[in-house]
């Protein structure tokens, strides 16, 4: 029997995706305050880096330690804290002008950041029926990338006022709010419940989501947790789990090194550096924001349709020759017209259509239910290590050329393409029918 999707389904793959509109707006955000930061406190290049990168640090132990609340206290609850600190860190750092504050209050919005990534697309893989799963987690993404763009838009309009960074910053307090208010509004993951002997509320859930065969989705959950060593607690780091694991270490790995995150913290730096769009370089910025929305919302729309492979490995040829073609300008020093936007925008198309639109699906996929969280929290939690790690050095690469920086970019889109022919397709599957083929007893 088919599952028919309700609009309560779709309220709550809204609702809990809006956690992915502020991961997106805060990352993006301060892009455009990162120029006045610098200035106000007097930072060098080394220690603006590393200001930049506080958040990420905040990410990496967010991401790191935020699955045992997830796990014990469920999913939502975990929700309504990450929203709390989303607004926390938006206030405290656009008003309290103080270095070690402002660090401090990233930090805190970092933590939000680095939880949401694990948590937001395990609770909507763990409520959404397998046929529109990869799309549902992919909603997460592209209200990533909507906040990325609403930031990219903010700072546009903000810019030139009074005191522009701080409220650039304190713009995401909004949302925020907004974010904390509707989580009262959609349940608690089903299989969360199953897992903590609440069998008649998960049932209540799958009933209000439109479940066809409630009876045939509580046994396939029981029997994923009945499978995993009898009384014995799973352990992520077992033989039987190398696959998964391995799976979210290289795609998290391709994701933050072939370039992303850098290039969305830094873009008016690029465009600015390239010595042209000098005074423009906030709107190319949208632009780029723009380009990054739209391919994600092809993204979402192709991957329950030609799967996650083919969009990995499409991807992958486009980030190689976007990002060589970038080295090639830093090389020459030719960015005449409209060379570097292009090719930033081509780069950023084919990253949002490929690793952009799949790694939340993937990673929320590929792990069994007895130590989902856990292999959440490693996935989101490699996938902040090397963003954290990018952020801070990025300016001394590009002080250093950015041919070199960018060629690197460049060989890591390459490994990607291999990984796509090498990894499993799970379009289509239920996610017990995904653990029955990854794990090996």
């Amino acid at each position: 029997m088919k599952r028919t999707l309700t609009p309560y389904m779709f309220w709550i793959a809204f609702v809990a995706s809006l956690g992915g509109l502020l991961f997106g707006f805060d990352t993006a955000v301060i892009s455009g305050a990162e120029g006045a930061i610098q200035k106000i406190y007097g930072l060098s290049d080394f220690a603006h880096g590393f200001t930049m990168a506080t958040a990420l640090i905040g990410t990496i132990l967010g991401a790191l330690f935020c699955g045992r609340p997830a796990k014990r206290f469920g999913r939502l609850r975990s929700l309504q804290v990450i929203a709390l600190l989303y607004l926390i860190s938006a206030v405290g750092s656009a008003w309290i002008v103080n270095w070690y504050s402002f660090m401090f209050f990233r930090f805190i919005g970092g933590l939000a950041v680095g939880a949401s990534s694990v948590i937001g697309p395990m609770y909507i893989a763990e409520i959404s029926p397998a046929a529109w799963r990869g799309r549902f987690v992919a909603f997460f993404q592209f209200n990533i990338v909507l906040g990325i763009v609403l930031a990219y838009f903010s700072n546009y309009f903000i810019a030139g006022v009074p005191n522009d960074w701080q409220w650039m910053i304190g713009a995401e307090s909004l949302p925020a709010l907004l974010f904390a208010v509707l989580l009262f509004t959609v349940p608690e993951s089903p299989r969360w419940l199953v897992s903590q002997g609440r069998d008649p509320e998960a049932e209540g859930v799958f009933a209000r989501t439109g479940e066809a065969d409630i009876p045939g989705e509580m046994e396939a959950i029981r029997a994923s947790f009945a499978s995993a060593s009898g009384t014995k607690k799973e352990r992520l780091f077992q033989r039987k789990f190398r696959k998964p694991v391995l799976i979210a270490l290289l795609l998290a790995t391709f994701n933050q090194l072939s370039g992303i995150n850098a290039i969305l913290y830094y873009a008016p730096r690029l465009f600015e550096l390239s010595g042209v769009f000098r005074d423009g370089a906030m709107l190319q910025s949208v632009i780029v924001g723009l380009t990054n929305l739209t391919f994600t919302i092809l993204g979402m729309v192709l991957i329950d349709k030609l799967g996650r492979k083919t969009l990995l490995a499409i991807g992958a040829v486009g980030m190689v020759v976007a990002q060589a073609l970038v080295a090639r300008g830093f090389y020459l020093e030719a960015f005449q017209g409209y060379y570097l936007l292009i090719c930033i925008c081509a780069y950023i198309a084919f990253f949002a259509l490929s690793l952009g639109a799949t790694i939340w699906v993937i990673i929320a996929e590929v792990f069994p239910n007895s130590v989902r969280a856990e292999g959440q929290v490693f996935g989101s939690m490699t996938h902040w290590v090397w963003s954290a790690l990018l952020t801070w050095f990025f300016p001394l690469c590009l002080s250093i050329g950015g041919q070199y920086i960018f060629s690197f970019f460049t060989v890591i889109a390459g490994l990607s393409f291999l990984f796509a022919l090498w990894m499993p397709e799970t379009k289509g599957k239920s996610l017990e029918t995904i653990q029955k083929e990854l794990v090996k007893e």
